[in-house]
């Protein structure tokens, strides 16, 4: 169908939990062309890097078409036969707690609501949990025991109207970027100034006042500080404080903590105490940083502490906001997607509450303590105590911490089954049952984002091949398990309508999640449902929480917690001196399984690697383009060293995205101990700690190629380009033969080569024409390949001499590495902007060629290029 004049369908970006509004139009290709919406509240039109070249991931190249069984493609009626038979003889012979989901924040609430009630409904176990345990689990146990439930007291909309922001653990530029301008623009309109307090050099540090760069973990220690300080400073707030206990306790805690073990300079946490206490609208973003750690729960608290101290909830430009890391995690807390709690922000642990969920399910029964929370539903796989497993949308074989482990454990389940779009996972390849479901553009249902926002996802792709939803897989097994009455759903409107009513029941509880008023809704107005902010109920309509009390413990009072710094799990010691930080870059998703395939999101940061501090660097004689090898007591990775004082002496960083499909050596989260919060059961994945060593590598080499290429190398990364793909390659050997090698690489048995050696040994250049067409070319060397790898990764029809040089003809300008993903704009073009425009300011730079004026994300790099051509030009 040709896209051309087709009206524009709005649907929710499925990236992070902003929950961006996007208009989708086909393009007549079977791809979408993807705007911003500008009326949805989230994002008023904006995108970041990565929702702005969705439609270039929705091709059907690695998709899952058809259920598999031992890698034999079968019918759905074989496939579903299969899970529900052997899920029932599981149950009949080791109980219903030997099974076990593991779920993802990817999933629509309809199909989270789904599972949900198969799991604790009905096969009576809460052994299903989702990756959002990675994510936000420490956010929700703060907010439950400060609130009395899992409540988001305030809106996006503080973000206007707030005079200072701080950024806890988060780097808001990179990875929630449309909250992040939203942000600036305030600054530059009102003046609002912003604080990042993150051990790390961040983007997000470039447009901010101050940037307080404490030791790993020491959050509560500086947030104790805070709250002895607003003591001090008589900026209590009484009035509100009726509405709490705990303050003297905690108080009394606070003060035992020492300050000096965040690593801030006495001067500097005191400013930020004075600016934070004067400053009357305070909004406190947290995300990752401060969730994932073994003291995570407490450093939640310890920031709620404060606001709670001084009334600074639920008031306009005030409050504490976290931001989650994915579309729908919002979604499956409130439909008790975690093992330990129930649908619509009931208790597990509840009698009560179970029994009301259990007689509105008509269930059999209703578990009555918490199932295995995610660290230790692996450990359970592993020692045979969980003999089904059901894996949905998300890859933990590289994503859980001590992955090798959780690989190898799934590896030995007696029955596992994966649910996703693609069987090209390292998790996927792992399966005895694949189930080939609906993706993004191709699903209908809801999500919430991190502000309670409840937006539609819509379809406006056909799903292809045998591709089905998740709730309609989940309800077909669960009808086959013998639950006929109770999943024989037609459509997810009648699950989102049997989710809105039992809404109501919690509302009649006295819970906070209440979508009641919308239990009706029909099949036309849930298609044209508007984003929503719950509650929606006959006594309430969105809004925000607690600025006048009314919190959700039996007294109605919040809990202001003592709480004190607890340093990370792991310590550092000779063998293993660094602590490693781990996660995002701008443009790439958890496990790439859709960003990678974007050419242009691939371009940013086409390989991993850690960043280390030139300090560091110098002492363990690495320099800038070698690769070095991490090694933590868990496992190993090979990684690109990036020296950068970004990160502190004594700490690396490196990014969680790279898989055993994009680039084995470099699955960080291998390196990772399992090591959790006792309250939240969320990971430390912040704090790890390692060895870093220079690889003694044999040749280093880069490759493109037209088609998929198959490494057989100690170290390889492979990326997609416009033409095909690329790869960085290392080995510890040098190959005899460096054409058998390079036929082998590229799987090009009979292709004409042009080669030349060079007079070093181990230097070699060859590129490979079929009919005349060049399809790929492979450069090798003893030392770091010095080539225009962006020029050469469009694989030109140009002479095999003029490639083999490895830099672009005169004629041929070459872009340089892509900075500004949004517009495909590279460094050079910028460069010679500057030079020859001079263009010198950020703004001189998006006006000429518009890098920048999109997500902003790319803004801080634009600004250390200036800086850098500045530093340069004054030494000259």
């Amino acid at each position: 169908m040709d896209g051309a004049g087709c009206e524009a369908v709005r649907s929710t970006c499925p990236y992070c939990g902003v929950g961006c509004g996007v208009l989708l139009t086909p393009d007549g290709a079977g791809g979408l062309d993807v705007r911003g919406d500008p009326d949805h509240p989230a994002n008023r039109g904006r995108l970041c890097s990565k929702g702005s070249a969705l439609g270039e991931t929705v091709g059907l190249g690695q998709r899952l078409l058809a259920p598999q069984i031992g890698g034999q493609e079968v019918d759905w009626d074989t496939a579903l036969d299969t899970v529900a038979e052997r899920f029932s003889e599981t149950i009949a012979r080791h109980g219903p707690d030997s099974v076990a989901f593991y779920v993802s924040g990817q999933l629509l609430t309809e199909d989270y609501y789904v599972a949900n009630k198969l799991m604790k409904g009905f096969i009576g176990s809460a052994n299903i949990d989702t990756n959002s345990r990675l994510c936000m689990a420490s956010t929700v146990a703060g907010h439950k025991r400060a609130f009395g439930t899992d409540t988001v007291p305030g809106t996006y909309e503080d973000l206007e109207e707030a005079d200072l922001v701080v950024l806890v653990g988060s780097n808001l530029a990179w990875c929630h970027p449309v909250l992040y301008q939203r942000v600036l623009a305030e600054r530059k309109k009102r003046g609002t100034k912003i604080v990042v307090i993150d051990p790390r050099r961040t983007a997000s540090c470039d447009g901010a006042d101050m940037h307080l760069a404490l030791q790993p973990g020491s959050d509560v220690a500086l947030f104790n500080r805070l709250l002895v300080e607003i003591d001090r400073a008589g900026a209590l707030d009484h009035s509100y404080l009726t509405h709490t206990q705990g303050l003297e306790a905690a108080l009394e805690q606070a003060a035992l903590d020492d300050d000096a073990v965040t690593g801030l300079d006495a001067a500097q946490i005191a400013e930020f105490c004075r600016l934070w206490i004067g400053t009357e609208k305070v909004v406190t973003i947290f995300s990752q940083g401060v969730n994932q750690s073994s003291s995570g729960s407490d450093k939640v608290n310890a920031i709620l502490n404060c606001h709670l101290a001084t009334g600074r909830v639920g008031k306009p430009g005030s409050g504490p906001l976290s931001v989650t890391g994915q579309p729908n995690a919002m979604g499956g807390r409130e439909v008790g997607g975690l093992s330990n709690m129930l649908a619509c922000h009931l208790d597990l642990e509840n009698a009560d509450h179970r029994a009301a969920v259990r007689d509105f399910w008509a269930a059999p029964f209703v578990p009555d303590r918490p199932g295995l929370k995610a660290v230790d539903m692996f450990r359970a796989v592993g020692n045979g105590r969980i003999k089904a497993l059901w894996i949905i949308h998300t890859n933990p074989a590289v994503s859980m911490p001590d992955a090798d482990a959780v690989r190898d454990a799934i590896a030995a389940c007696p029955f596992t089954v994966v649910s996703d779009i693609t069987a090209a996972t390292d998790t996927a390849r792992l399966a005895d049952v694949l189930l080939p479901t609906s993706a993004w553009a191709e699903k209908d249902g809801t999500v919430t984002n991190s502000d309670r926002t409840i937006s539609r996802q819509r379809a406006i792709l056909p799903a292809p091949g045998a591709t089905r939803p998740d709730w309609e897989i989940l309800a077909e097994v669960g009808c086959r398990m013998g639950w006929r009455e109770a999943f024989d759903y037609q459509s997810p409107v009648e699950i989102f309508r049997e989710y809105a009513a039992l809404s109501g029941i919690a509302g009649r509880f006295g819970r906070d999640f209440d979508i009641s008023g919308l239990q009706d809704l029909g099949a036309e107005g849930y298609a044209a449902l508007a984003p929503t902010r719950w509650p929606v109920s006959a006594s309430r309509q969105g809004g925000r929480f607690f600025a006048e009390g009314g919190f959700y413990h039996a007294d109605g009072k919040a809990r202001i917690l003592p709480v004190s710094w607890r340093a990370p799990a792991a310590r550092t010691a000779p063998r293993y001196p660094f602590v490693l930080n781990t996660g995002r870059t701008r443009d790439q998703w958890h496990t790439m399984t859709r960003t990678a395939l974007s050419p242009r999101l691939s371009a940013h940061l086409a390989e991993p690697f850690v960043e280390i501090h030139p300090q560091d660097a110098r002492a363990l004689g690495i320099g800038p383009a070698d690769l070095v090898t991490l090694d933590s007591p868990q496992g190993k990775a090979i990684l690109r060293a990036r020296i950068t004082d970004a990160v502190q002496p004594g700490q690396v960083f490196a990014p969680m995205h790279w898989t055993g499909e994009t680039a084995p050596s470099a699955r960080i989260d291998a390196l990772v101990a399992a090591v959790t919060d006792p309250v939240s059961g969320q990971p430390e994945s912040k704090a790890s700690v390692v060895r870093v060593t220079r690889l003694q590598a044999a040749w280093y080499g880069f490759a493109v190629s037209a088609r998929p290429m198959a490494p057989h190398v100690d170290y390889w990364a492979l990326s997609t380009t416009s033409a095909g793909c690329r790869a960085e390659l290392a080995g510890l050997d040098t190959p005899v033969n460096w054409e058998v090698a390079a036929r082998r690489l590229f799987d090009l048995p009979e292709a004409d080569l042009t080669s030349v050696h060079g007079p070093g040994q181990g230097v070699a250049r060859l590129a490979f024409r079929e009919n005349g067409r060049l399809v790929a070319a492979l450069f090798v060397s003893p030392t770091p390949v010095a080539v225009m790898r962006d020029y050469l990764a469009t694989l030109p029809d140009a002479p095999d001499q003029s490639l083999l040089s490895g830099r672009s003809p005169a004629d041929v300008p070459d872009p340089g590495p892509i900075l500004c993903s949004c517009f495909g704009v590279g460094v050079n073009t910028i460069l010679a902007g500057i030079e020859d425009q001079g263009l010198m300011s950020v703004a001189a730079i998006g006006a000429a060629l518009q890098a920048g004026t999109n997500c902003g994300s790319c803004r801080p790099e634009l600004a250390d290029l200036l800086t850098m051509v500045q530093a340069k030009e004054a030494a000259e």
